[in-house]
């Protein structure tokens, strides 16, 4: 296994321009408004709209969306001397633990906070976060047990906020950060690239004869940048999505992922020969060259800050050279990164694997 540290990132510089810092609505555009990319290999990066989707999905192909919906995950707290911080909390763990990330405030949003120790911290909700010692070798993420006065997703839809960042400058209720897929509570972030589906988009693909399939997987915060360990998320692949993209893969048709978070949990649950299994549980999965998905033939995603390890994902699907073609033509036309972006579909150069 390659690790994380030994791959050259893909290098580009990403300035505000070139990040949505509101929903698109706010913009006078529907949610299917946005941009697309599609990038197959073969010629030069398409640039069309999310609209079009539909022009580049087969009779028989299938779509795989995330279920999670996105709960208000941001927590206003003090530390012990009163000082004010914000907690993002990320995902439960097995034996009863959650993972967790201290932040400071900073003009309206956060920043990292750094903390040396374990330590209590007081939530302005009532109840206590004590965090326990660093996850792994993360700068950032915490274990951390939870003292709350109230079932967790009863108290993070009284207290909570959505998570926001320095790119999103106001706050937006968390319905801006749900997509029509959206049902099952759990995600700390939004599963982002479903967001532009429409109820009208979906009807335009089903009626091409392009099959949806569900799985889950909750997302934590924000994704892994540089060389962090992976951490787990939560993740339930039923036995009837299973069978679906077993069957679809062995009458030809194939699977476009919506979404990096559906690569992670399909890849969780494929064997060696590409049959995927129904599981559930958590994974720490991460896709990169090396260690690609044969049961996945395209993705559906947005736009990854540098360095993310997002990017050896996408790199797994579209090969270096037509990803570095796709970033560079996205900078040059101005599409906008972050969750409420543009989009990018890849339609990679993959060996069919029948199972």
């Amino acid at each position: 296994m390659t690790a994380l540290a030994d791959y050259e990132h893909l290098a580009f510089t990403l300035d505000p321009a070139h990040e949505a810092h509101e929903p698109p609505e706010a913009r006078g555009l529907r949610r299917d408004g946005v941009r697309l990319m599609v990038s197959d290999g073969e010629q030069a990066p398409i640039d069309t709209h999310f609209t079009e989707l539909g022009r580049f999905l087969h009779p028989g192909d299938v779509l795989v969306v995330n279920t999670s919906a996105t709960v208000p995950a941001a927590l206003d707290a003090r530390l012990v001397n009163g000082e004010p911080i914000v907690i993002h909390l990320s995902g439960d763990l097995p034996g009863g633990v959650w993972l967790a990330e201290a932040r400071e405030p900073r003009d309206g949003t956060t920043g990292p906070l750094h903390l040396e120790r374990p330590v209590a911290i007081y939530l302005l909700g009532g109840g206590q976060v004590h965090l326990l010692t660093p996850f792994a070798d993360s700068q950032r993420l915490w274990l951390a047990r939870l003292e709350l006065p109230a079932p967790v997703l009863e108290y993070l839809a009284q207290h909570g906020t959505p998570i926001q960042y320095r790119h999103v400058p106001r706050p937006w209720p968390i319905s801006y950060y749900q997509s029509v897929f959206a049902r099952d509570p759990g995600s700390a972030e939004m599963p982002s690239a479903s967001r532009p589906f429409t109820p009208e988009v979906v009807t335009n693909l089903v009626s091409r004869g392009v099959q949806i399939v569900p799985v889950l997987l909750h997302t934590g915060v924000s994704s892994l940048e540089g060389d962090e360990a992976p951490y787990p998320e939560r993740y339930r692949v039923s036995e009837a999505s299973a069978h679906a993209v077993n069957s679809v893969r062995r009458h030809g048709g194939r699977v476009i992922a919506a979404g990096t978070t559906v690569v992670r949990a399909l890849a969780t649950v494929t064997d060696q020969r590409g049959r995927v299994h129904p599981g559930e549980g958590w994974t720490e999965r991460v896709v990169t060259p090396d260690q690609p998905v044969v049961s996945v033939d395209g993705l559906l995603t947005g736009w990854h800050e540098p360095e993310s390890s997002h990017l050896l994902m996408l790199e797994a699907f579209a090969g270096r050279e037509a990803l570095e073609a796709a970033y560079e033509t996205a900078l040059d036309r101005h599409f906008r990164w972050h969750e409420f972006g543009d989009s990018h579909l890849i339609l990679g150069d993959r060996a069919e694997v029948r199972v």
